[in-house]
């Protein structure tokens, strides 16, 4: 059975290896003052950024997801953002991923979010066919702009 907790800062030792993994998923870096930062916002009441943390039975860390509430012009209640979800490869397929997904709409419905809504490559089939599943594809493209 898997129990999602938040996220705490006696989980950083856990953490960092999943949020690694899940960086080099991605076939991408983040310098470690971004990630020691990142870390600190999920601890920080002040700042809008939540995380949680899923465990196997032995209490073992598996997965994690961290999401944030926003406003929203389209809507009065805004909108949460689901940013990152990552289970370990080893854990996958066996509800971790969705339970994490619940996880994050309970919060947003406790909060008065009017959606969850979420981001992932268009090669990740994987975590696609749950995506498809659980949700509906908004058929917007994503796009950005780098200002550094």
């Amino acid at each position: 059975m898997t129990t999602i907790s938040a996220l705490a800062e006696t989980d950083r030792e856990e953490w960092l290896p999943l949020w690694a993994a899940y960086i080099a998923f991605y076939a991408s870096s983040v310098a470690d003052d971004v990630t020691a930062t990142t870390f600190a916002r999920f601890l920080d009441p002040d700042v809008p950024m939540h995380a949680a943390i899923a465990r196997d039975d032995d209490g073992r860390a598996i997965g994690f997801v961290h999401w944030l509430e926003h406003s929203s012009t389209w809507s009065r209640n805004g909108y949460t953002y689901l940013e990152d979800l990552f289970v370990d490869p080893a854990s996958r397929g066996g509800g971790v991923g969705e339970a994490l997904i619940a996880h994050v709409s309970d919060s947003a419905r406790a909060v008065g979010s009017d959606k969850v809504y979420w981001l992932t490559a268009e090669t990740n089939t994987t975590a696609r066919r749950l995506y498809d599943r659980v949700a509906r594809r908004s058929g917007f493209l994503h796009y950005e702009r780098e200002l550094g």
